[in-house]
Parts: C-alpha cells; sequence; structure tokens
C-alpha cells in the first residue's frame, strides 16, 4: 500500500498555530475580565462601606466644612466606579472579540481535518480496490496455469 500523503498539510499546521495563538489571546482576556469584575466588585464594596458611614455621619450635627471633604471624597468613589465599569465593559467586550477569533480558528481547523479524513478514507479505497485488483490478477494466472497445465 502507498503511503498516504496530505497536500494540505502545512495549512493544517499553520491553522492549528493560530487557534493556539487564539486560544492563548481568547484565555487572556478571560483573565482579564475576570480581574476587572473583581476590581468593581471591590470598588463597589467600598462606596458601599463609604455611603453607609456618610449616612451615619448625617445622624450627628450637621458641619459644612466635613460635609464638603465627604461630598468630593464621595464623587471621587462614584468616578471611580464609572471608570471601572467602564473598563469592565471593554473587557468583556475584547474577551467577546476573542472568543469569536477563536471559534473561527477552531473552525478552521475543523474544515481541515474533515478534509484529511475525507482525503484518508479515499486514500484506503484506492489502495483496498489496487490489493483486490492484485488478487484478481493473482486468482486469474493462477486459474490460467491451472488450465494451460490440465
Amino acid at each position: 500500500m502507498k503511503r498516504f500523503r496530505f497536500n494540505l498539510r502545512p495549512v493544517s499546521v499553520i491553522r492549528t498555530h493560530r487557534k493556539m495563538q487564539a486560544r492563548d489571546a481568547f484565555a487572556t482576556a478571560v483573565h482579564l475580565f475576570v480581574e476587572a469584575e473583581e476590581k468593581l466588585a471591590r470598588v463597589r464594596a467600598r462606596k458601599a462601606e463609604f455611603e453607609s458611614a456618610l449616612f451615619a455621619a448625617r445622624q450627628e450635627r450637621f458641619q459644612a466644612g466635613s460635609e464638603v471633604q465627604s461630598l468630593v471624597a464621595y464623587r471621587r468613589e462614584c468616578l471611580e466606579e464609572a471608570e471601572t465599569e467602564k473598563a469592565m465593559v471593554a473587557a468583556h467586550t475584547l474577551m467577546s472579540e476573542r472568543r469569536s477569533e477563536y471559534l473561527e480558528a477552531h473552525r478552521k481547523v475543523e474544515v481541515v481535518i474533515r478534509l484529511e479524513e475525507r482525503a484518508r478514507a479515499a486514500h484506503r479505497q484506492a489502495a483496498g480496490r489496487e490489493e483486490q485488483s492484485e488478487f484478481d490478477e493473482f486468482a486469474g494466472r493462477a486459474a490460467h496455469r491451472k488450465l494451460s497445465t490440465a
């Protein structure tokens, strides 16, 4: 039987390499998204603590000087929360893009794998036919020898 040779092997190697790169990029994007989510949770928890401290302090006497400083600090916390939320949304968008790139790369590899499987099956079938024709030829010669000697 002849050795199987797949002509698209270099394409398969390149697509597999691109798939690995896309998988690594997707994993990095997932990691960044998780970090952004955790940071947002920490910022929101800190803001909630700050709000509860502000409301607890308001039950006492009102002091305008400290209230101004508290309001500035609270605005800073709100601004940080908004920026962190934007960063998390950007990380989610990046993660979605990397996921779609990975899925596309995986699909391209699967196409080449299916082509290789079909080529292998066709090669096996052709080799089987060739082997069968050799058997038929051998049997025909043997039968011819038998008839000519008889």
